[in-house]
């Protein structure tokens, strides 16, 4: 066990000497952003929600409970208006009192219970629909992150490049001086912009700096100055669509359909099997003023004939509430293709350009290496050399700005079209 700890405690500090660093994806970036979201804690949130509500639903199944008690006093009673002989009738008490308890069964209640259960699935599959469209957004922010660091780390890249030209500019030069057919001057110049690339660099590993900050606070995770960060792999576009939104919407419309079944519901009869119990002064016997106990079962029915004249209005509410939701979908779609049709333009373009930029850039660097051999001759100045390392640089800028908006654009198109 020594031996492992040993070996692991070594490995760790052969790790950190030599600057081994970790590396990450964009597809990581994106997962472990939505993870660390603040908004991903509602999902549990919504879940024992949905719980305590089917919980409460699920009591509609067992017998109600009730305790009843009062006491009264009335100014007059009920008396025979004649007397029967040799029959006497104990006036009754104008005070009475009565505690009784009642246990309910609901009968119509065990088969509509059913369609309030589906409902409050229903209704929380919206929410959390909602909340994956909610969360859906951080790709996109990710994604101008990352894409931001992967551009700052192509254009350091090729300054390092120009200043290795540079630098074998000024050798040339030196060379040139010694031999006695240029000017001190000529190197300078050359070394002023070495230290311009220099600063080039500088700036952009600040910017660099800045999103490796901002993207490790939205994946909730530290990222070492020496991580290093995947550059996707070209994407083909796919057209078909599969975003969160329209998995929202047909949970809204199932939702709609479970809300009109429980309108249904209110139009029915009510029957309940009840059972009372009790033990009044006088009891069910009226006549007799002692206190006894007493009992009363059957069946009950309750209708609540008034849900009929709702009931109508309660549909047509819903059902443009349905129509609203097919509007809103409609609407999505239409968008949505919209940016994948301006999506795929901006790729086809990019792709383009980069076939022009290869070109320039075979073309700049055959007049650079020209130029090169000239200055070495002293046919060239230091500014001629300058002038064509500066352009060959430009063409190849360009081409890494088009090649990551390219990526950019194929990984945009894959938002837009949720795949």
């Amino acid at each position: 066990m020594n031996k492992r700890l040993f070996i692991l405690v070594l490995f760790l500090f052969f790790f950190e000497r030599n600057g081994i660093s970790q590396s990450l994806s964009l597809d990581s970036c994106q997962a472990k952003a939505q993870k660390a979201y603040p908004l991903v804690r509602k999902y549990d949130l919504l879940e024992s929600s949905k719980e305590y509500s089917l919980a409460n639903a699920q009591k509609g199944y067992l017998p109600q409970v009730t305790l009843t008690g009062y006491s009264t006093y009335q100014s007059e009673v009920f008396a025979l208006p004649f007397v029967i002989p040799g029959n006497e009738i104990e006036p009754l008490r104008n005070d009475q009192h009565n505690i009784y308890g009642e246990v309910v069964q609901p009968i119509t209640g065990l088969f509509t219970q059913k369609n309030q259960k589906v409902l409050i699935d229903q209704s929380n599959e919206v929410e959390n629909q909602r909340l994956e469209v909610d969360l859906y957004q951080i790709k996109d922010r990710v994604n101008q992150l990352y894409f931001g660091i992967l551009l700052n780390d192509e254009q350091i890249a090729q300054l390092e490049l120009l200043k290795k030209d540079i630098q074998t500019g000024i050798d040339k030069t030196e060379v040139a001086i010694a031999n006695g057919i240029a000017l001190r001057s000529s190197a300078d110049i050359l070394t002023v912009e070495l230290l311009k690339v220099d600063q080039r660099i500088s700036e952009l590993q600040s910017n660099r700096k800045g999103f490796v900050q901002m993207l490790s606070l939205f994946i909730n995770e530290p990222i070492d100055e020496n991580t290093k960060f995947e550059t996707p792999a070209n994407e083909d576009p796919i057209s078909l669509i599969n975003r969160p939104e329209l998995r929202l919407f047909e949970s809204q419309q199932r939702a709609i359909e479970a809300q009109s079944r429980l309108i249904a519901n209110k139009t029915l009869p009510n029957f309940s099997l009840f059972f009372r119990g009790g033990v009044g002064a006088p009891g069910l016997n009226m006549l007799d003023n002692s206190a006894s106990a007493y009992y009363i079962t059957g069946l009950r029915l309750s209708w609540n004939i008034s849900s009929f004249y709702t009931n109508n209005r309660e549909k047509s509410i819903l059902k443009l509430n349905q129509e609203s939701v097919l509007v809103q979908k409609d609407a999505f779609l239409f968008n949505t293709n919209l940016s994948i049709s301006q999506q795929g333009v901006e790729i086809q373009k990019m792709k383009n350009l980069i076939s022009s930029d290869n070109q320039i850039i075979q073309m700049r660097g055959r007049i650079k290496e020209t130029t090169k051999n000239q200055l070495e001759n002293g046919t060239a100045t230091a500014n001629d050399y300058l002038t064509q390392l500066n352009a060959e640089d430009q063409a190849r800028q360009t081409q890494i700005l088009h090649r990551i908006q390219l990526l950019l654009a194929q990984y945009n198109h894959k938002i837009i079209t949720g795949n």
